[in-house]
């Protein structure tokens, strides 16, 4: 009978998608044979929720399999999990990158394991030394540089699924980007739990603006750097730099900002205030006037009033935010928001999150029409669509390059797309 390879199931951020591929790797390695893997997230309960629906389904479709869940929510709730009779193995975030876990699964080992292999997260000095080499499309790779948050927002249960900030090496760093050069990628992104702590728990403690600097000069021939969500208020003067300076840095920041009133920022223990993500839009775009940004942003936090919640409304103008990830508050057991009185009826949650979805979209639609006749670089994902360096979808009639850099002239839109 032929061997059955593993089935993956990914849930979350980008961050879940890379380590699942790093998982097949290390079950191939083992000869891991016939198993189901999840990986979970836990950032809401709906999260949770979703993961719990996922692994009845793979459940039902593979009755006779070995069903393993892993990633956050079965780091910061395993036993909710472990209750499930679908479930076989729980393993924590810290266990699922090590291959001495996979290895305990490969056809040669006798034995029974523990349901439950979850250790104290918190206790994890170092990223997994495993890295991928070019997970993503054929056209872009994605490099995890840092893992875990030593920050306690108070709506936010993800440190304690990934642990406390650790850094890969920049060494490490750059002779990743260089392999994946040399095997045609064209753009590379630097993820990470909180991309902008990078390095405090290195030797001298380095930026990540310095990390951005030395890949661009280490690896000349690398075309385009992107870094994904930042803490604004985290960023340092290498990076302003580099976003002044470097023209491969791509001009497309995620912002971490979730409130747009300073209380309700107190409330959600964040570093920054209102008119620092004004300050820090303002003076991005002045170093780079083709600057885009997204952003995330909570509707209905705890004690959110109307006029709090027009703050936040305003914000989206007033840094002149383009591509919203808009986030309806949903109260998450383990977390002190959970604990706050004045939680806010689900009805007007709903109802700003909507709102704020609109404010998105109406920005969304002037950033495509500013576009209109202008030319981009843009990186085809596949042969009709591409990305500008602002990361506006582009589509094309006729064919091209998956992986290639075409330059083009803007037509016209289609929905969210502008096409050439």
């Amino acid at each position: 009978m032929t061997a059955k390879p593993p089935v993956f199931a990914t849930l979350g951020c980008r961050l879940n998608a890379y380590e699942t591929e790093a998982m097949k790797d290390l079950a191939q390695q083992a000869g891991v044979e016939g198993a189901v893997v999840v990986n979970t997230c836990a950032v809401t309960a709906e999260a949770v929720r979703k993961a719990r629906q996922e692994i009845r389904r793979l459940r039902r479709e593979n009755p006779d399999a070995k069903l393993i869940v892993t990633g956050c929510a079965a780091q910061t709730e395993p036993e909710t999990f472990a209750k499930m009779g679908e479930v076989d193995l729980v393993i924590g975030n810290a266990e699922k990158m090590q291959p001495a876990t996979w290895n305990a699964m490969g056809p040669d080992f006798i034995g029974q394991t523990e349901k439950v292999q979850v250790d104290d997260i918190m206790s994890v000095t170092e990223t997994a030394g495993h890295l991928i080499d070019g997970f993503g499309t054929r056209s872009r790779a994605y490099v995890q540089v840092q893992n875990g948050c030593d920050h306690r927002c108070t709506f936010c249960i993800i440190p304690y699924g990934r642990g406390n900030s650790r850094s890969v090496p920049a060494g490490v760093v750059v002779d990743q980007i260089r392999r994946l050069v040399d095997k045609g990628y064209n753009e590379v992104v630097l993820t990470g739990v909180d991309l902008t702590s990078w390095g405090a728990d290195l030797p001298a403690s380095p930026k990540l603006g310095d990390l951005v600097m030395r890949i661009l000069k280490l690896v000349p021939d690398l075309p385009r750097l992107r870094i994904s969500s930042i803490d604004s208020i985290e960023v340092d003067e290498n990076l302003m730099q580099a976003i002044a300076t470097e023209p491969r840095l791509m001009p497309h920041l995620h912002l971490s900002l979730q409130h747009g009133d300073d209380l309700i920022l107190k409330r959600m223990k964040r570093r920054h205030l209102r008119d620092d993500a004004i300050r820090f839009a303002e003076e991005a775009r002045r170093l780079r006037p083709d600057m885009t940004f997204g952003a995330d942003i909570i509707a209905g936090f705890p004690t959110e009033t109307d006029a709090h919640f027009e703050n936040s409304l305003k914000l989206v103008t007033e840094c002149d935010l383009t591509w919203l990830h808009v986030f309806p508050y949903s109260k998450r057991e383990g977390t002190p928001a959970a604990k706050i009185p004045n939680q806010v009826d689900g009805n007007v949650i709903k109802e700003r999150a909507a709102r704020l979805r609109e404010a998105g979209q109406a920005q969304v639609e002037k950033h495509l029409s500013q576009q209109i006749g202008q030319t981009h670089r843009i990186l085809m994902e596949n042969p009709h669509m591409g990305r500008t360096e602002q990361f506006t979808e582009v589509t094309f009639k006729t064919a091209q390059t998956e992986g290639a850099i075409v330059e083009a002239r803007i037509l016209g839109i289609s929905g969210t797309q502008l096409n050439a």
